[in-house]
C-alpha cells in the first residue's frame, strides 16, 4: 500500500511548499526547471524537507528517464545497469537522471566508479544527503555538481503540509505535531497516517499514544538516537562488549550512518582509553577508514571488531580531564602573556625585544604563563 506521504507528494512547483530560496520566484532551482536546464546537483538538507520531491519535479520537467537508488543498498552493478540499453524500459534519446538518495553512504570506490558517467554526460546526477557534502562526496564528483542547501521546514510550511493530508484536526493537535516533527514533513505525515490507522481519529491524546508505538521511525534527531548512542558509549566505557555490540546493531539496523558511529569510536579512544592504551586511537582511526572505504553492510564487521577492542581496552581519562581543566583556564583567564623565551622570533626586531631569548630545548624550567606557575592539569593514572 502506497504511504500517504507519497500519495500527496507534489508533482509540480505550483503545489510545492517551502524552500522559497530555491523553488520560489527567481530561485535557482525554479529557474533551472522553467528553462529545462540539464545539470548535476546535490541537495543537502535535513530529513523530510523536500529533496526527493524537488528531484522528481526537476526530472519530470526535462521529460527525462529518472532512476532512483538509495546509496544504502545500491552498488556499481546498479549504476552499470542504468547505463546499459534496455534497463528498466530505457527510452533512447531522453536524458538519464539518477537520483541517488543518501549519496554520503556511497564509499570512495563507488563514487569513483560513478564519476566518469557524470563527466561524459551519460548520467545527470541528483544526489540527496543529510550530511555535509564537502566531507562526504569526493572532490572530483563534487566539482561537477552544484550544491543546493535546503532548510528545515518552518512551522508555517509544516502546517500547510499537515492540512494537505486531509485529516480533521484541532489547533492544539496541529501545533503539537509541528513541534514533534521538528521540520520533517515526512515524519509528520507518517505520524498522521499511523494515528488514523490505529485510532480512526486525530487528536492530541491519540497522537501521543502513537508516538510511543513501534510505528514511529527511527529519527536521527530524536530521543531514541541519543539514547542508543549514549548506551553504546557507556557500554564500551564499562568494558561490556556484548552490550556495546547490541546497541551498535540497533543503530545500524535502524539506518544510522555507520560513519557517525565510527567517529564516536575515534573520540572514545582518546576520551576514555587515552594513555592506558594509546594504540586504541590507531585502531579506531583504521576502523573509520574501513567504514569509509567499504560501506554498509560489510563495514559492520569492522565496526564490531573495533567495538570489542575498545570495550576490552584499559581505560584512562587523565589526558581528557587535563584538557578540560586547561580549557577552563583558557576561557576564564583569557590571553595570558606567553613567556618570552618560548615566543617565536622570526624577525630581527623581535629578537632584539627578547623573543626566544634563553630558550633551551629540554629545559625543566616552568613554561606556563606567569599567572599559572605551578598549575597542574595532567595527573598520570597510577
Amino acid at each position: 500500500m502506497e504511504p500517504l506521504a507519497s500519495k500527496i507528494r507534489p508533482l509540480t512547483l505550483k503545489d510545492f511548499i517551502g524552500q522559497e530560496h530555491l523553488a520560489g520566484k527567481g530561485g535557482p532551482l525554479r529557474t533551472a526547471i522553467e528553462k529545462k536546464h540539464l545539470f548535476s546537483f546535490i541537495l543537502w538538507g535535513p530529513p523530510g524537507c523536500g529533496k526527493t520531491t524537488l528531484a522528481r519535479i526537476y526530472a519530470k520537467s526535462l521529460d527525462a528517464e529518472m532512476y532512483e537508488l538509495s546509496a544504502v543498498s545500491a552498488g556499481k552493478d546498479d549504476i552499470r545497469r542504468i547505463i546499459e540499453d534496455g534497463f528498466m524500459g530505457s527510452v533512447r534519446g531522453k536524458p538519464k537522471v539518477l537520483f541517488l538518495d543518501e549519496i554520503h553512504r556511497f564509499n570512495k570506490a563507488q563514487q569513483d566508479f560513478l564519476l566518469p558517467f557524470v563527466e561524459r554526460g551519460e548520467l545527470t546526477l541528483i544526489g540527496a544527503t543529510t550530511e555535509n557534502p564537502s566531507f562526504e562526496v569526493i572532490p572530483a564528483l563534487l566539482s561537477r555538481c552544484r550544491v543546493f542547501v535546503l532548510n528545515e521546514l518552518p512551522a508555517a510550511d509544516m502546517e500547510k503540509i499537515i492540512k494537505r493530508a486531509g485529516y480533521p484536526m484541532d489547533k492544539e493537535s496541529v501545533e503539537w505535531l509541528v513541534a514533534m516533527a521538528n521540520g520533517d514533513a515526512r515524519q509528520a505525515i507518517a505520524m498522521l497516517e499511523n494515528t488514523y490507522g490505529l485510532y480512526k481519529k486525530i487528536n492530541l491524546k491519540n497522537l501521543k499514544n502513537t508516538l510511543q508505538s513501534k510505528f514511529l521511525r527511527y529519527d536521527k534527531k530524536g530521543e531514541e538516537h541519543y539514547n542508543l548512542i549514549s548506551a553504546f558509549i557507556k557500554s564500551m566505557r564499562a568494558s561490556q562488549p556484548d552490550a556495546a555490540l547490541y546497541y551498535l546493531s540497533r543503530m545500524l539496523k535502524a539506518g544510522e550512518d555507520p560513519k557517525f558511529v565510527a567517529r564516536r569510536m575515534v573520540i572514545f579512544a582518546s576520551e576514555d582509553i587515552g594513555m592506558a592504551q594509546p594504540t586504541a586511537l590507531v585502531v579506531a582511526n583504521e576502523v573509520f577508514q574501513a567504514v569509509d572505504i567499504i560501506g554498509m553492510p560489510e563495514c559492520g564487521i569492522n565496526l564490531a571488531h573495533g567495538v570489542v577492542y575498545l570495550s576490552l581496552a584499559k581505560k584512562d581519562r587523565s589526558a581528557y580531564e587535563a584538557y578540560l581543566l586547561a580549557m577552563e583556564d583558557a576561557e576564564k583567564l583569557g590571553n595570558l602573556p606567553v613567556p618570552m623565551k618560548i615566543r617565536n622570533a622570526p624577525t630581527k626586531l623581535m629578537k632584539n625585544l627578547g623573543y626566544g631569548k634563553g630558550y633551551e630545548k629540554y629545559t625543566k624550567d616552568e613554561l606556563l604563563p606567569e599567572k599559572l606557575k605551578g598549575k597542574k592539569y595532567f595527573t598520570p593514572k597510577e
